[in-house]
């Protein structure tokens, strides 16, 4: 079969287009046959060598979408859709025309995405479920999004409205807070980390939750929460740090929920999955859009233009 492949990390130079033998599945696994495959900015960071825990040689991607070719008798033919941290970390991953995985590691596709559409989702949703999960999101809970544009952002917020909350969104620029309206949710524009509290309080009266997924405003956040509340993050600065008013924290009750979507392996992921698959075929989560197919064959170039910082959405189609 034909895969993105790398033997050594520090340099994209080490990922090849090659060809490698197919997968066998083991017992209790499934062999999928790839349908298409999403290229997440971790993945480029893994060939990197930002995770040394990855084994060589190895076929990266985590997100996929596809077919049961061979496995459980009552999984063949299954449309299918998966994610997690061993894919393309300590097992070969989704970038290749088929992948052997957990049998208990993979979900049922809804319906209504296409095969490309699933495979954009698994990293962004998951992340954003488990955020909101372990932040204690549901029904009247007042949360902020920081970064609501992005991928984790967006998938938040979609989320986050099915399950009752009161929503407020935070990005960069004017043009994105009328395009969020625009969407139905309250949006604010971020400008100067002092006035963040201001701009919460004018809208929620303070945040309940506060989902950081820039990595940028944690110091900012601690003033917008209300009393007990919770701020989640997902990334930090190049350096890792960054000053906690702590004072202002524990005197509010606050506390800070870290979320990582590498904690958790396919069989973990696929549970995720399903609990909020089934919302795309209610017609309560919206459907991706402006996704950029690529053959996999082109999947080197796609990989150097996600390091230069692209942020399309780029999905493999093998």
């Amino acid at each position: 079969m034909k895969a993105l492949q790398f033997c050594a990390t520090g340099d994209l130079a080490a990922l090849d287009y090659v060809e490698v033998a197919t997968p066998v599945p083991a017992a209790g696994e499934v062999l999928v046959q790839v349908k298409a495959a999403g290229l997440n900015p971790s993945d480029v960071k893994n060939v990197l060598g930002r995770f040394p825990y990855t084994t060589l040689p190895r076929i990266p991607g985590r997100d996929f979408a596809g077919v049961v070719v061979d496995g459980p008798r009552a999984l063949l033919g299954r449309e299918v859709w998966g994610t997690g941290r061993d894919l393309g970390f300590f097992a070969d991953g989704s970038h290749s025309q088929y992948l052997t995985v957990s049998a208990k590691g993979v979900a049922h596709k809804p319906s209504h995405l296409s095969f490309a559409q699933a495979a954009s989702l698994g990293v962004p949703y998951t992340t954003a479920w488990d955020a909101l999960e372990r932040s204690g999101v549901g029904k009247g809970t007042r949360l902020l999004v920081i970064g609501a544009n992005g991928a984790v952002g967006s998938a938040a917020l979609a989320l986050a409205k099915i399950r009752g909350a009161q929503v407020l969104a935070a990005v960069r620029r004017p043009e994105q807070v009328e395009a969020l309206k625009a969407q139905g949710f309250e949006a604010i524009a971020l400008d100067k980390p002092e006035d963040l509290s201001a701009q919460v309080n004018a809208v929620l009266g303070g945040a309940d939750v506060i989902f950081d997924t820039t990595g940028f405003w944690l110091p900012a956040a601690v003033s917008a929460l209300a009393p007990f509340g919770r701020i989640a993050i997902i990334a930090a600065p190049v350096d890792g740090h960054v000053q906690l008013p702590a004072l202002a924290l524990y005197r509010k009750g606050g506390s800070v929920v870290g979320i990582n979507s590498l904690l958790y392996n396919s069989e973990a992921c696929a549970l995720m999955l399903e609990q909020f698959g089934r919302f795309f075929d209610e017609g309560l989560l919206p459907l991706p859009t402006g996704l950029r197919e690529v053959p996999l064959a082109e999947g080197v170039r796609c990989y150097e233009e996600v390091n230069r910082g692209s942020t399309d959405k780029i999905i493999f189609l093998p």
